[in-house]
């Protein structure tokens, strides 16, 4: 439990309400591996409006999940918001989606989803 993505945060927030946590790795799972396609073809077709509206969406729940990639996500963002043409974000989108492909395995194993 809890390797690739951290509760502690959010265990702190909910008080230990695990009904509160239930529901918010329900919203993990709904949304983000969801976000990670958009944001994969946003990046693959640069598409940076996309890019930086779907990274910056993301930025929160990477954050208080704890997926270790919120640095990664963050030059995706900067990279789209700023239109740097002379950057390749291929190894940092890896990063990403791999990052939330392993928590959203694990998040669905330990609540049982």
């Amino acid at each position: 439990m809890e390797q690739h993505y951290k509760l502690h945060r959010l265990r702190e927030l909910a008080d230990n309400d695990e009904d509160f946590l239930l529901a918010l790795a329900q919203a993990f799972l709904e949304e983000v591996p969801a976000d990670a396609m958009l944001l994969k073809q946003a990046v693959e077709n640069n598409n940076k409006p996309q890019a930086y509206q779907v990274s910056h969406k993301m930025k929160p729940t990477i954050d208080v999940f704890e997926l270790g990639i919120l640095d990664k996500l963050i030059e995706i963002q900067d990279w789209a918001k700023f239109e740097k043409e002379d950057e390749d974000m291929t190894n940092q989108l890896i990063l990403v989606l791999d990052a939330i492909e392993k928590a959203t395995s694990e998040i669905k194993a330990d609540f049982n989803l």
